[in-house]
């Protein structure tokens, strides 16, 4: 399947998204487990939630020490999470994630 870098970039960070607010993969190493990408691909997607009007706040464990905590999805913006729920299994293929 031969997909545009636009699109698959579009897809990636609606399904990290996903994962972060489904509480699936909160963190980047639960993150990268989840999909093999790269910890600095995720780090870059996390980062690039903002594009799209999505918003994701990283919290801190209380008492924690060097960043442990995990992301929360505070608004989806203008994307219907219902949608990407219903085409997880396209969103994957796309990808190529298990």
């Amino acid at each position: 399947m031969d997909v545009s870098k636009t699109k698959s970039s579009f897809y990636r960070r609606l399904y990290v998204a996903y994962l972060i607010d489904s509480g699936q993969a909160s963190n980047v190493p639960a993150l990268t487990d989840a999909t093999g990408m790269p910890r600095r691909t995720a780090q870059d997607t996390i980062a690039a939630l903002a594009d799209l009007d999505i918003v994701c706040e990283f919290e801190q464990e209380d008492g924690a020490r060097n960043h442990a905590g995990h992301y929360r999805i505070r608004s989806w913006g203008a994307i219907d999470r219902v949608w990407i729920e219903e085409n997880l299994a396209v969103i994957k293929q796309v990808l190529g994630y298990p």
